[in-house]
C-alpha cells in the first residue's frame, strides 16, 4: 500500500487511541506491566461478552505516550485465544476515527480485509469498533469517535 494514497486514516482525522497486548491474566501482570510501561492502572477490568474478552486500560504517566490495553481471553472460544497460545504480546493498534463506515470503505479500497464488522464495545460505552487486517497481518482496531 502506498502511504501517499491513504487508507482508513487518510483524512488525518484518525488518532492513535491505544496499543493492545494479549495476556493470559490481566490481574497477574497488571502491576509489572504498569511499572514497565510507566503507566497508571485504576484496577478496573471490563468484561465484554460480545468481544469475548476482558480488558483493562493503562494511562501513560507522560501524556505524549499512548494508552495501553491488556486483553485477556474470556474462554477458549475468544478471538484472542489462538494469539495467546502463540505467546501473546502486542496484538493490535487502535485508531479512533470520525466515520467508521467511511474508514472501512477506505480500508476495503486499499485491499485490507475486514476481520470483524462494526460491533458495540462495552469498554467504549457502546461506541462501535471494527477490525481490519493488512495482507502482512497487521491488525488494526477502528473505534468510532462518537456513539451513533
Amino acid at each position: 500500500m502506498n502511504v501517499d494514497q491513504g487508507g482508513p486514516l487518510v483524512s488525518g482525522k484518525g488518532t492513535l487511541h491505544h496499543l493492545g497486548f494479549v495476556v493470559a491474566s490481566i490481574t497477574t501482570v497488571a502491576g509489572e506491566f504498569a511499572a514497565f510501561m510507566s503507566a497508571h492502572w485504576d484496577g478496573k477490568v471490563i468484561h465484554d461478552p460480545l468481544q469475548r474478552v476482558s480488558v483493562a486500560f493503562f494511562s501513560p504517566v507522560d501524556l505524549r505516550n499512548p494508552v495501553f490495553e491488556l486483553v485477556e481471553p474470556a474462554g477458549e472460544v475468544s478471538p484472542v485465544s489462538s494469539f495467546l497460545q502463540k505467546g501473546g504480546g502486542l496484538h493490535h493498534v487502535c485508531y479512533e476515527i470520525d466515520d467508521l463506515e467511511s474508514g472501512l470503505e477506505a480500508a476495503r479500497g486499499k485491499g485490507l480485509v475486514i476481520v470483524a464488522p462494526p460491533t458495540p464495545a462495552v469498554a467504549f460505552e457502546g461506541r462501535r469498533i471494527a477490525w481490519v487486517c493488512s495482507k502482512s497481518r497487521l491488525l488494526m482496531e477502528l473505534l468510532e469517535r462518537h456513539r451513533k
